[in-house]
C-alpha cells in the first residue's frame, strides 16, 4: 500500500481539504504533521460543509484512523471544540483520533502574545492568524514549550510554567495567573488523555503492516518557514520534509508526494505576490471562487497561476503529480494568463528568488491563452472538457514538468476528474 504526502504548492488555501477527503476513502490512516488551528480545510459533502482546523480531513470517512503528529501545535480548547462540533453532526471522533504525546501545546498566553506582536507591527504586520501558532513554535525552539505528555507529569508541568512566567514576565505578570493556567492544564489532561499515544510507533507499524497512510499538509510550501517568502510565512515546515520531523517517519518510507495547486493563485495576508491582480477581475475571481479564509474570514488576494513559484515548489518537494483545483472559477474569462518568468532590472529570472526585495520588485512575464467561456462543473471526464481548458492544463504540465492527476471542477467530492487512477485506488 502507498505512503503518500499531500502538500500545497502555493501560499495555502489550494483546496487540500477536498483532495485529502477524496483520497481518504481508500486510505487506512490520515496524519497531520505540521501547523495548528491556523489551518482551515474545507470539505463539502452534498449540502453540508465541514471546516477542519486540527483534525485530519479523513475523519469524515467512517472507520479511518486520524493522527495529529508531533509537528502540530495544539490548542486544547480549539481541539475540544472541533471534536464536539463534529460529534454533534454525527461524525464519530472518540475511537478514531490519536494525538502525539510529544506534540507541543498552545497556551492562553501564546494567543495573547501573537495578537500583541501583530498590533505592535502595525502596517508592517505579517498577516498572522493570531491563533498563537508562532509564539508556541518559538517556545518549542526556545526549549520552554509545554508538550502533551507534560500534562500528565504535574511537577514537570508546574516547573515548566514557572520558567515561562519568569522568562516572559514583562508580557505575562499582569495579565495571566500561573496557578490558573496550571489548573486549566490539569483539566485538559483529563479530557485529552484517551487520545494520546506514541504516534511515531503507531504510524511506523501501519506502514510496516502495509497500510495505506496519507500525510496531510497544512498551509502551502511558499509559506514554509525555511523555503517560503520569509518573514511572511508560517512557523512550521509545510514541505514534504516536514513529514519526517513532524511525525518521526523516515524519509525512505515515503512513496510519493502529491502537490495541490489552484488553477490560479491566492494569498492571505501580507507578503510579495508577483502575479496579484489589481483590477476588477481580482474581485470577480474572489467572488466566483469564494476566496475568503476558512480560518479568519479574510478576503484572499487573487492572481494568475505562477509557474516560477510552482516549479520551485515542485523541485524542493520532489513532486511528480499535480492536482489542479477550482478550474471552474475560470469559466467566464475571455483570456487567461500564466506567469512564465519574472523581469527584474532588465534581466529575466526563471528561478523563484529568496530575496524579498527582488520578489517585491519583479515584473511577471505572461503567456496568454484563450479561455473556454463555458460551464464545466458537471464535467466528469477529461475528454469532455472544452479544448481551451485542455490546452490550459496541458500547458501547466509542460511548464511545471509534472503530470496532472486530478482536476477539481467544483467544491463537492464528485466534482472531480480523475486522470491518474492510482491516486484513488487502494
Amino acid at each position: 500500500m502507498p505512503v503518500l504526502v499531500v502538500v500545497g504548492v502555493q501560499w495555502g488555501d489550494e483546496g487540500k481539504g477536498k483532495i485529502i477527503d477524496l483520497l481518504s476513502e481508500k486510505a487506512d490512516m490520515i496524519v497531520r504533521y505540521q501547523g495548528g488551528n491556523n489551518a482551515g480545510h474545507t470539505v463539502v459533502i452534498g449540502s453540508e460543509q465541514f471546516i477542519l482546523h486540527l483534525i485530519p480531513s479523513g475523519i469524515l470517512h467512517p472507520g479511518k484512523l486520524c493522527v495529529i503528529g508531533n509537528g502540530v501545535v495544539i490548542n486544547p480548547v480549539a481541539l475540544f471544540e472541533e471534536i464536539e462540533k463534529l460529534e454533534s453532526r454525527g461524525i464519530e471522533v472518540g475511537n478514531r483520533l490519536r494525538i502525539a504525546d510529544n506534540a507541543h501545546l498552545i497556551l492562553p498566553y501564546h494567543t495573547f502574545m501573537d495578537e500583541e506582536k501583530e498590533i505592535l507591527r502595525g502596517e508592517k504586520g505579517i498577516g498572522t492568524t493570531r491563533r498563537g501558532i508562532g509564539p508556541a513554535y518559538s517556545d518549542k525552539a526556545g526549549r520552554i514549550g509545554v508538550r502533551v505528555v507534560d500534562l500528565f507529569e504535574e511537577d514537570i508541568l508546574y516547573e515548566r510554567l514557572k520558567s515561562v512566567f519568569l522568562e516572559k514576565r514583562e508580557f505575562l505578570e499582569r495579565r495571566f495567573d500561573l496557578e490558573a493556567i496550571f489548573k486549566e492544564c490539569l483539566v485538559w489532561a483529563e479530557k485529552i488523555n484517551k487520545y494520546v499515544t506514541r504516534t511515531d510507533l503507531l504510524i511506523d507499524k501501519a506502514i510496516e503492516d502495509g497500510e495505506y497512510v496519507l500525510f496531510e499538509g497544512a498551509q502551502g510550501t511558499l509559506l514554509d518557514i525555511d523555503h517560503g517568502t520569509y518573514p511572511f510565512v508560517t512557523s512550521s515546515n509545510a514541505t514534504a520534509g516536514g513529514v519526517c520531523t513532524g511525525t518521526g517517519v523516515a524519509p525512505t518510507k515515503i512513496d510519493r508526494v502529491i502537490g495541490v495547486a489552484k488553477a490560479y493563485t491566492t494569498r492571505v495576508g501580507a507578503g510579495p505576490f508577483p502575479t496579484e491582480l489589481k483590477t476588477e477581475m481580482a474581485e470577480a475571481v474572489r467572488i466566483k471562487g469564494r476566496e475568503y479564509g476558512a480560518t479568519t474570514g479574510r478576503p484572499r488576494r487573487c492572481g494568475w497561476f505562477d509557474v516560477v513559484g510552482v516549479r520551485y515548489v515542485v523541485r524542493i518537494n520532489g513532486i511528480k503529480t499535480l492536482v489542479i483545483t477550482k478550474l471552474d472559477v475560470l469559466n467566464d474569462l475571455e483570456t487567461i494568463d500564466i506567469c512564465v518568468g519574472y523581469r527584474y532590472k532588465g534581466r529575466i529570472i526563471d528561478e523563484f528568488p529568496h530575496s524579498l526585495k527582488i520578489l517585491q520588485e519583479c515584473e511577471p512575464i505572461y503567456e496568454t491563452l484563450p479561455g473556454w467561456k463555458s460551464e464545466i462543473s458537471s464535467t466528469a471526464s477529461f475528454d469532455d472538457l472544452p479544448e481551451a481548458a485542455k490546452r490550459y492544463l496541458g500547458r501547466l504540465e509542460e511548464l511545471t514538468n509534472t503530470e496532472i492527476g486530478l482536476i477539481s471542477v467544483g467544491a463537492e467530492r464528485n466534482q472531480t476528474i480523475i486522470l491518474d487512477e492510482t491516486l484513488t485506488m487502494s
